[in-house]
């Protein structure tokens, strides 16, 4: 199927900085550009990050995305033409516990980045978002339009920023955004480039690998009494590599159309359940794992799985969508971590 969207060629992408690029998704993401030969500025304050993920090849500025005069420094000295804009607190958990430090870094970092891009001529800018924006959903998958009705903080920080990007691109048409709603981002790089090295892990597959690796006795799985068909929560899970792909499509569409706003799911529009995730794990890796039932966590959701119309838009065409190949990746990459320490 031909693409939906204008798309600028590959070779004509400017010189794009990439926030939060020290991160998991981040350093994904600028790895697919410097594998186009695209300059790349990462800018990270290593809050959350990890310096050893900025890919070789990139430039590294430490700081903060919602320092207008370091930014507006960076875009000039580097002749910056597009953002794509990771830099973020994304555990749902914590946002519960810390809202005001969730509005304060998702949705107040956002909007001073944006504004400073706008004020220095970029047309192009790609925040990541979150299927979160949806809340609890309807147990079907998610379209783009469904109901923005998020049920923590995270889910709200994520959902305003957005609003204000597209407040945004509605008063400066020469101003265009994409905001990709992530659903379960997991894997490494196949060539074991970059991978999760979270200081404090939260997500599940990164966890249970913590668990096969040694750095963990147990697994917590917690609540086993969703309206589920195994009780244990329900998610869509999209390889790292492949949402990287992605954004250089969005990144590519927004070049090409200015004026636009584009709100797209990515996922790959089926579900996996927890015990579903660890059983797959233990068949990649031929060990048990140890499993213990928690509670549930505030603010976790039965089920999210994306109604994704990113292939038809963009032309995107996955490449890991297999869930063994996902968890494979991600435990290659966490033993490979390991044994490089």
């Amino acid at each position: 199927m031909n693409p939906l969207l204008s798309l600028i060629p590959e070779t004509e992408l400017p010189p794009v900085l990439v926030t939060g690029g020290a991160g998991y998704i981040g350093s994904n993401a600028a790895l697919a550009l410097i594998d186009r030969g695209v300059k790349v500025v990462v800018l990270d304050d290593l809050s959350t990050g990890n310096r050893g993920l900025v890919p070789e090849g990139a430039i590294f500025v430490a700081g903060r995305a919602g320092d207008h005069a370091l930014v507006e420094r960076v875009i000039r000295e580097h002749g910056i033409g597009a953002v794509l804009h990771f830099a973020a607190r994304i555990s749902v958990a914590e946002s519960v516990e810390q809202p005001a430090l969730y509005y304060r870094e998702n949705f107040g970092e956002t909007l001073s980045l944006a504004e400073t891009a706008l004020a220095c001529g970029i047309g192009a800018f790609v925040m990541s978002s979150t299927a979160a924006v949806y809340g609890d959903g309807d147990g079907q998958p998610l379209e783009v339009t469904a109901p923005i009705a998020p049920i923590n903080p995270y889910g709200w920080s994520k959902a305003f920023a957005e609003r204000a990007l597209a407040d945004m691109v509605a008063a400066n048409r020469s101003f265009s955004v994409a905001c990709p709603r992530y659903f379960n981002v997991c894997g490494a790089d196949p060539q074991m480039r970059s991978g999760q090295a979270s200081q404090h892990p939260h997500h599940l597959i990164e966890l249970a690998c913590h668990v096969l690796t040694g750095q963990r006795e147990r697994f917590t799985i917690f609540g086993r009494d969703y309206p589920t068909p195994d009780g244990t929560g329900v998610r869509d899970y999209v390889h790292v590599t492949d949402l990287a792909e992605a954004h250089i499509l969005l990144l590519r569409a927004c070049l090409a159309d200015p004026g636009q706003y584009h709100a797209v799911n990515l996922g790959y529009g089926q579900g996996a359940s927890v015990i579903e995730v660890l059983d797959a794990l233990e068949a990649v890796s031929g060990t048990a794992i140890p499993r213990h039932d928690g509670p549930r966590r505030a603010g976790d959701p039965a089920v999210l799985v994306a109604k994704s119309q990113a292939r038809e838009l963009l032309g995107w065409q996955p490449r890991f969508a297999d869930l063994e190949t996902m968890v494979g990746h991600a435990l290659a990459w966490e033993q490979h971590r390991l044994a490089s320490r």
